[in-house]
């Protein structure tokens, strides 16, 4: 089962979206372009992960969706009855964490002298958030979108960043800016402070 669960890139990253959002239910060419993986791919992981029993097909009378496909999509969500749900789930998380450590450590090494780091949204489970990654600092710009876009390619869902230099940050501190006083206050996770925030909020 194993061997079946973890054969491909493909298949990691369709865990990794439906695991996201348990109770809904996608069509196959919005797994396509959620995933960022080709149309075949995703029908061959498909069929593998309803075949194991982790997947379930559903009419589209039944399905929770965001969006709605034509008459003749096929409409696939997680089955809450598989038999190591919760456990599948915690090694997912445990490898989001380990990839989200590697993705800090890249940023520290590559994107300049970064002196505050905030994760949210996807990072977070934190939905209707302007951002899901905060870089403040003498940043490079053309790393760090390198930096994302390889860490989209492993997650196989597309980030939203926020540059700010040290400047800008102060100020916007200094105002009681809304945008970052909702990062803030949501659920997050800060990763580098050279500003003592941890401690003030």
């Amino acid at each position: 089962m194993l061997e079946h669960l973890f054969g491909s890139k493909t298949r990691l990253k369709l865990l990794y979206l439906f695991y996201s959002y348990p109770e809904r239910a996608f069509f196959v060419r919005e797994i396509s372009r959620q995933s960022g993986v080709q149309l075949n791919a995703v029908r061959r992981e498909i069929a593998n992960l309803t075949k194991i029993g982790i997947v379930k097909q559903v009419s589209a009378d039944q399905a929770k969706t965001e969006e709605i496909g034509t008459e003749r999509s096929k409409y696939f969500q997680l089955e809450s009855n598989f038999v190591l749900w919760s456990e599948l789930k915690s090694l997912l998380f445990r490898a989001h964490l380990l990839e989200e450590q590697d993705l800090i450590v890249r940023i520290k090494k590559r994107a300049g002298e970064v002196k505050f780091l905030l994760l949210t949204g996807i990072f977070t489970g934190e939905k209707d958030i302007g951002t899901d990654l905060l870089l403040v600092g003498k940043i490079k710009p053309v790393s760090v979108t390198r930096l994302i876009k390889e860490f989209e390619k492993t997650l196989g869902r597309s980030i939203r960043y926020t540059v700010m230099d040290g400047k800008e940050f102060s100020e916007r501190r200094e105002i009681g800016d809304k945008f970052l006083y909702s990062l803030l206050e949501a659920k997050h996770l800060i990763a580098i402070d050279e500003y003592g925030l941890t401690k003030t909020y």
